[in-house]
């Protein structure tokens, strides 16, 4: 899609965290009244007959579009967080990522073998912490499973949609 206004927003910040990182800062387009309408609005045009229950939001960035689309969607919202920030029993599973490992958690009644489920997140580069998220989702049987990000890198090297199976839905709104 590529839409022009979120492009023109959007922030490139150089060597962040980790000298060699170009970190597309996406808090940009969330402080932007215009950019984060088009982002709600032009996700839910892609999911509104999809009839999704559940709409999974990777820590931290993706809480801040994916409740929003949820409540648009008339879904439900859950958090995929790093460990100890849920209170309640949780799932688990590690990953890595461009400069390091990291674990993401969900609580362990999130999802339901009925639920239609939506991940969402705001990059994907090397798929590391999308791919532990689909695990976790998928560890409870839903009765599909999609993802989408905002931004996909497709810068040489990255290449994140490999660690995905061919037949993953996955939506992108900008490719960079």
């Amino acid at each position: 899609m590529n839409n022009e206004i979120l492009l023109a927003n959007l922030r490139n910040i150089p060597d962040f965290p980790h000298k060699g990182i170009q970190f597309k800062d996406v808090s940009t387009l969330f402080k932007n009244p215009e950019c984060l309408a088009i982002l709600v609005d032009e996700l839910y045009e892609m999911y509104k007959d999809k009839g999704i229950t559940k709409v999974v939001g990777i820590e931290s960035r993706g809480f801040i579009v994916g409740a929003a689309l949820a409540y648009k969607l008339g879904a439900g919202f859950v958090m995929c967080r790093k460990p100890g920030k849920l209170p309640a029993d949780t799932r688990k599973a590690s990953y890595m990522k461009e400069y390091g490992a990291d674990t993401i958690e969900i609580h362990a009644d999130a999802i339901s073998p009925e639920d239609i489920v939506l991940l969402h997140d705001d990059l994907l580069a090397t798929g590391g912490s999308m791919s532990a998220a689909l695990r976790l989702v998928e560890s409870f049987s839903p009765k599909k499973t999609m993802i989408n990000f905002i931004i996909e890198l497709t810068i040489e090297g990255l290449n994140g949609r490999a660690l995905f199976k061919d037949d993953t839905e996955i939506t992108t709104l900008l490719k960079i």
